[in-house]
């Protein structure tokens, strides 16, 4: 399961539309290692001049693994997530997390980031099962 549902959010969804607020607030309880990263990224952004700042260091498990591929596979939380930090998420492999600001979306380190060749390069051995 990707999140922990609360009943009330869950009875929120049966009846309409589900707030941001509350729908980031239970990404963030249900998959906290991989909040901390996606935090973590945004705030190095923030604090830099960069077009982007991104995560290398692989997580410490598979539990921890397993968020970060549940966070920015499912489309409504990575787009939740960016919604709420005001930025693009990438992903390479199975930790590789980067943040660009909205208008760098169109730039050429973000196309690399993104490209066939870009995911290419981020490859290595002890990365292939991950």
């Amino acid at each position: 399961m990707s999140l922990t549902v609360s009943p009330a959010l869950l009875e929120a969804a049966e009846a309409g539309p589900v707030d941001d607020r509350d729908f980031v607030a239970c990404v963030r309880e249900s998959l906290p290692y991989a909040w901390q990263t996606v935090s973590r990224v945004v705030a190095d952004l923030e604090s830099s001049g960069a077009e982007r700042a991104d995560n290398s260091v692989p997580p410490p498990g598979e539990a921890e693994r397993g968020q970060l591929l549940r966070a920015l596979a499912s489309d409504a939380i990575r787009a939740s997530l960016e919604r709420h930090f005001g930025v693009k998420l990438a992903f390479q492999n199975c930790h590789r997390v980067a943040a660009f600001r909205p208008a760098a979306v169109d730039s050429e380190p973000y196309r690399r980031f993104v490209s066939t060749r870009g995911q290419l390069l981020n490859q290595s051995p002890e990365l292939r099962n991950c």
